[in-house]
C-alpha cells in the first residue's frame, strides 16, 4: 500500500515538473496546427483504435468510449520526446513541442473530466435490482 502512494506521488511530481519546465517555457511556440493535432490525438487517433479493439468483447459503447478517452497516457510520450531531443534529430524540437502540447492538453482535459465521466460511467454500469 505504501508503495502505491509513493508511486502516485512520483507520478504527480513528474507532471508538475513537466508542466512547469516544459509547457511553461514552450507555450509561445504552440501554433494552431499543433493544437489541432493535439485535439485529434486525444480523440480520434487515440479513441478509435481502442474502440475498435474492443469490438466483439461485449463492452457497451459507453464503456468503449470511456476506455478510449482515459486510455493510454502520456508519460511514455515524454520519455520518447526526451530520447529524440537527446539524439539531436532534425525536427526534434518541433516534435517536443507537439508532445508537450498534447500531453499538457491531456492533463487538463482528463483532469477536468475524470470525476464527472467516472460518475457517468458508474451510473451506466449499474444494473437496477430485479
Amino acid at each position: 500500500m505504501a508503495g502505491e502512494g509513493i508511486s502516485e506521488a512520483m507520478a504527480m511530481l513528474t507532471w508538475l515538473i513537466f508542466g512547469t519546465a516544459v509547457i511553461g517555457q514552450n507555450a509561445q511556440y504552440i501554433i494552431l496546427e499543433i493544437l489541432l493535432y493535439a485535439v485529434l490525438s486525444l480523440t480520434v487517433i487515440r479513441m478509435l483504435p481502442v474502440y475498435l479493439s474492443l469490438a466483439g468483447t461485449g463492452e457497451s459503447n459507453a464503456n468503449k468510449l470511456f476506455l478510449g478517452w482515459f486510455g493510454p497516457r502520456g508519460l511514455a510520450s515524454i520519455v520518447f520526446a526526451i530520447i529524440v531531443l537527446n539524439e539531436n534529430l532534425p525536427g526534434g524540437s518541433y516534435l517536443a513541442i507537439v508532445v508537450a502540447c498534447t500531453v499538457g492538453l491531456s492533463l487538463l482535459l482528463h483532469g477536468v473530466s475524470a470525476n464527472p465521466l467516472a460518475r457517468w460511467i458508474a451510473g451506466k454500469n449499474t444494473t437496477p435490482p430485479s
